[in-house]
């Protein structure tokens, strides 16, 4: 993984572990791991979005709020590349 990807990762693991609604250790999410089959709820998912947008500083467009977005951190980490929210790399 880059820096800013791993950077991304790390961040988005740390947001999803502090939810602590997850049947498995956020350090042990891939990018691909499908996060409401460990036990992501709807109601969580919003907790998570208002984390990622203090976190990384933006706004969710309303048409990116739906399932898919939040469907993995692969995919959450693909809007926030897209949205421009990346962090600085890390030397």
């Amino acid at each position: 993984m880059r820096n800013i990807e791993n950077s991304i990762h790390h961040r988005l693991q740390k947001l999803l572990g502090d939810l602590g609604t997850l049947e498995c250790d956020a350090a042990q999410l891939t990018p691909e791991t499908d996060l409401y089959a460990t036990g992501l709820t709807s109601l969580a998912s919003v907790d998570l979005m208002l984390a990622i947008e203090r976190d990384f500083g933006f706004l969710f467009p309303d048409e990116l709020l739906n399932r898919r977005t939040f469907a993995s951190i692969g995919a959450i980490a693909d809007v926030i590349r897209r949205l421009g929210r990346e962090p600085e790399a890390v030397v």
